[in-house]
C-alpha cells in the first residue's frame, strides 16, 4: 500500500478518530452512513472530514486500509499475551470482525479496490499476520494462505445465515483442525 505523507499529531488524531468512527459506521449503517454522523462521532466537524477525506469513497477506502492495518498488528501483540492458540483464535474473531466492516462497504470497495495486485498484497499482508500466529503445537501443513481462505469462508456463511455465533462456532472447529 503507498506510503503517505506524516500528518501533525493533531491532524493523526483526528483521522485516527474518524477511522474508527468510519468503521463503526460502515459496519452499522453499510455505505449510507452518514459522513455528518461519522465526524461527529468522532468529535470533529465535517470540514475536518471532508478536508483528509473529500470524497465518501476516499473514506471507505482509507477505513478499509486502516482496518487491514489494524488487524495485521494485532498478531504480534497477540501472539505476546495469549498461549499459540488462544492468540490464534482472538486474531480469527478479530478477523470475522474485520470483514463485518468490510461487508457494510462492499459495493463501493468493489468500485474502489479494482488493482488486483493491490488485493494480492491484502491477501499477503494477512496471510503473514497468521503465519506469526501458527506455532509448532500446530499442524505442520497448516497453511496461512489456507487458514485465511477458510476464514473467508466462515464470514460468508455465517454473513449469509445472519449468525456472528455461527462464525465463532466454525472458528473452533477450524482451530481444533488446526491443533495437533
Amino acid at each position: 500500500m503507498a506510503e503517505r505523507r506524516k500528518l501533525r499529531a493533531d491532524a493523526q488524531r483526528n483521522e485516527d478518530r474518524l477511522l474508527v468512527a468510519a468503521a463503526a459506521a460502515f459496519t452499522r449503517d453499510g455505505a449510507n452512513a452518514s459522513v455528518k454522523d461519522i465526524a461527529k462521532e468522532a468529535g470533529v466537524g465535517v470540514g475536518t472530514l471532508y478536508r483528509r477525506f473529500p470524497s465518501k469513497e476516499l473514506l471507505i477506502e482509507a477505513t478499509y486500509r486502516n482496518e487491514v492495518q489494524r488487524l495485521c498488528d494485532a498478531a504480534p501483540d497477540l501472539a505476546t499475551e495469549l498461549p499459540p492458540a488462544g492468540a490464534l483464535r482472538a486474531w480469527m474473531e478479530r478477523f470475522i470482525d474485520f470483514m463485518t466492516t468490510k461487508d457494510g462497504m462492499a459495493d463501493v470497495l468493489r468500485v474502489v479496490l479494482t488493482d488486483e495486485g493491490e488485493k494480492l498484497e491484502t491477501r499477503a499482508m494477512l496471510a503473514t499476520a497468521i503465519e506469526r500466529l501458527l506455532t509448532a503445537d500446530m499442524r505442520p501443513d497448516a497453511n496461512a494462505h489456507d487458514v485465511l481462505m477458510a476464514l473467508g469462508g466462515i464470514s460468508l456463511i455465517a454473513a449469509s445465515e445472519g449468525r456472528r455465533d455461527l462464525a465463532g462456532r466454525l472458528i473452533d472447529l477450524l482451530l481444533h483442525g488446526i491443533l495437533v
